[in-house]
C-alpha cells in the first residue's frame, strides 16, 4: 500500500477516474446496445428517434477518450447505414 501522501492522493484519484470512465463506457455500450436491438427489430421509426441522443453519446465518448475518434466515426457510420437500409 501507499505510504506517501502524494501516493496516497494519487490512489483517490485513480478510483475516481476509474469510476468516471466506467460509467461513461457502460452508457456508451447500452446506448449502441438498444441501436442495435431496434435495428434488428426493424423499427426504423425507433431507431430514428434515437439516433441524435446515441450519436451525441458517441461523440462525448470520444471526446472524453473512452473510445477513439476513427472508433466513434466507425460507429457512427454502420449505424447509420443500416439505418438507411431499413427505410
Amino acid at each position: 500500500m501507499a505510504n506517501h501522501f502524494s501516493a496516497l492522493k494519487r490512489v483517490r484519484q485513480t478510483e475516481r477516474r476509474t469510476d468516471y470512465n466506467r460509467r461513461n463506457a457502460t452508457q456508451l455500450r447500452h446506448q449502441v446496445r438498444a441501436m442495435r436491438r431496434l435495428i434488428t427489430a426493424k423499427d426504423a421509426a425507433g431507431a430514428l428517434k434515437l439516433l441524435p441522443g446515441t450519436f451525441s453519446i458517441i461523440d462525448r465518448s470520444a471526446k472524453l477518450g473512452v473510445i477513439k475518434k476513427n472508433t466513434a466515426a466507425r460507429y457512427k457510420s454502420k449505424l447509420h447505414l443500416r439505418i438507411k437500409a431499413l427505410g
